[in-house]
């Protein structure tokens, strides 16, 4: 690719994680040596249709996967290192460089897909990782997480700091961000700094983890019943502190949901979490009073198949509600969610349960990401000379660059980027290269990449409109129609209610095959094109519906 032949350029790009928030990979790349920071995924839209994944393309990497040095993980959150199995699937990775609980948690999930791989490295604040023209050290951020990190390279060309995600907690549960570090290095010049963009729209500071520690105490001491508290598995420091006050306030822990008991397990070997005995299995805490545990579960986002949601609807077969149950929903609506979080709202009212959300009068939850103010502190700190927003949506990126540009940036050193799109650094000063075709890849299933756009239109058609099916024996070699056309449909009109429209529409199916067969040139495909040519808009015209039809037809021939 002539794009990338120039040796003198360092190259950046990311292969996921703008214009979404999600599947985040980014790739710094200087001669014959290309490093990956994370690689994450996205959980599909709606519109996504049986879709389980999306995940980037890793076209251009199988293509250099010679010059692949390592993978370079910033935390353990899914978005950032969700797609690993499928990438090492794909292209030969050297190696994982990753913090603690990443590490952890990769190789459980390896463990999973049955992956052998054991080239994982673990870092910390002190390492330093060298190749032949990069150089890699590592910066402890503040996350939800433990073991987050910002990502130094220094490269020929100038220094790139790629923060991963952060705030700026002065009271945080877990350690501090390495500020004096962040200072340093910002002494020393930044050149670029790809700086995450999630919470752009949001003015002011995030709110500290502190602040939901005494929220959450302060309800765990008034409510004389059971306590369930719904929050994201992945917030460690979260469950580390729902933990200790459950200890505070002689209340034992039943774990719901397969992420969480996956959490609380790798927590409790790195030692995040320190009391063992704490825990209880659900069994053991039926038999406790109501005042004497705590449910801890999945489904604070209302998933339909999370524990939270099998426990509104009455389907849990070891947990059910108590008039007395008091409903905690450590979190925030995640952007789309609001609607599915309000059916589980609604049916815990129903069953008379009290409930409590996030809002100004209940800190029961923290993003986090840093609001404009943090992302203005890390500016500050960094002092970069260019500014590539990561991590968000376009709005996102763009108030990001707005703010860069208040902090004293030149709005011509801001680059809003998309996956694909290649920033080129040489002696320090970057400017906007050329691009390359970069996908979304769908995971459906076992089968990563087979689905495209075709197979996602059909769906949502077969979703809104459904299927017809016209079935049909015939005689080949002698062009007859044996017996009448038969119509099936899933999804387009109850059979009962609609026989007089399902006549028409084998009669006019009838005329069509009839009419083809009488053809000189009568071929299979020709029939089968006709049949879905003359019965959709046949079908549209009479219901203003337009259903997938599917002809099936079989040759039988006579034994005469």
């Amino acid at each position: 690719m002539k794009l990338f032949e120039n040796n003198l350029d360092t190259k950046i790009f990311a292969l996921g994680g703008l214009g979404e928030v999600g599947k985040n990979m980014y790739c710094i790349m200087h001669g014959n040596e290309i490093i990956i920071i994370d690689s994450g995924v996205l959980f599909p839209e709606d519109s996504l249709l049986g879709i389980d994944y999306v995940i980037p393309d890793y076209g251009f990497l199988k293509r250099n996967e010679d010059k692949i040095k390592g993978l370079f993980i910033t935390h353990g959150h899914e978005d950032h290192i969700g797609s690993i199995n499928f990438l090492l699937q794909s292209v030969n990775i050297p190696v994982i460089y990753a913090p603690n609980q990443a590490a952890k948690l990769i190789k459980k999930k390896l463990i999973d897909r049955n992956i052998k791989y054991d080239n994982i490295v673990i870092f910390d604040e002190n390492t330093k990782v060298k190749f032949k023209n990069l150089e890699v050290e590592f910066i402890s951020t503040t996350h939800s997480i433990p073991d987050s990190f910002a990502i130094v390279v220094n490269t020929p060309n100038g220094t790139i700091v790629e923060t991963g995600d952060f705030k700026f907690d002065f009271t945080p549960i877990g350690p501090m961000a390495d500020l004096h570090k962040m200072a340093r290095i910002g002494e020393k010049g930044v050149t670029l700094l790809m700086s995450e963009s999630t919470n752009a729209l949001n003015p002011g500071m995030s709110l500290s983890e502190s602040r939901v520690d005494a929220t959450l105490s302060d309800l765990f001491q008034r409510q004389l019943g059971r306590i369930i508290i719904a929050t994201f598995a992945s917030n460690v420091y979260r469950l580390k502190h729902i933990i200790e006050t459950c200890k505070k306030n002689n209340r034992k822990v039943a774990i719901f949901g397969r992420s969480m008991e996956t959490q609380i397990e790798i927590a409790l070997e790195a030692g995040y979490i320190k009391d063992k005995n704490i825990f209880v299995t659900p069994e053991e805490a039926n038999a406790l009073k109501p005042e004497e545990v705590c449910l801890l579960c999945t489904g604070s986002q209302g998933e339909p198949l999370a524990a939270l949601s099998r426990i509104a609807n009455g389907t849990d077969k070891k947990i059910k509600l108590l008039p007395s149950d008091t409903v905690i929903f450590s979190s925030s609506p995640i952007p789309g969610n609001a609607q599915a979080i309000s059916v589980t709202l609604n049916k815990l009212a129903l069953k008379g349960v009290k409930t409590y959300t996030n809002t100004s009068l209940n800190e029961i939850h923290s993003s986090g990401h840093g609001n404009q103010e943090e992302l203005k502190l890390m500016l500050r700190l960094m002092k970069p000379k260019y500014l590539m927003p990561i991590h968000g949506e376009y709005r996102m990126l763009k108030a990001h660059a707005d703010l860069a540009v208040s902090c004293d940036i030149p709005r011509e050193n801001t680059f809003i980027m998309q996956n694909g799109e290649v920033l080129s650094m040489l002696n320090g000063k970057v400017r906007k290269d050329r691009s390359f075709p970069c996908y979304d890849i769908y995971v459906d299933g076992n089968r990563i990449g087979d689905i495209g756009n075709v197979v996602i239109k059909d769906r949502k058609i077969m979703a809104n409109d459904g299927i017809l099916v016209v079935i049909c024996n015939i005689n080949a070699q002698k062009k007859l129609l044996l017996g009448k056309v038969n119509i099936t449909t899933r999804g387009f009109v109850l059979v009962n209610e609609n026989e007089e429209l399902l006549k028409e529409i084998e009669n006019k199916a009838f005329e069509v095959i009839v009419k083809e067969l009488k053809n000189k040139k009568f071929n299979y495909t020709e029939l089968k094109n006709q049949i879905v040519n003359e019965i959709s808009p046949f079908i549209m015209d009479k219901t203003g519906r337009k259903p997938i039809v599917l002809p099936v037809i079989m040759d039988i021939k006579n034994s005469d």
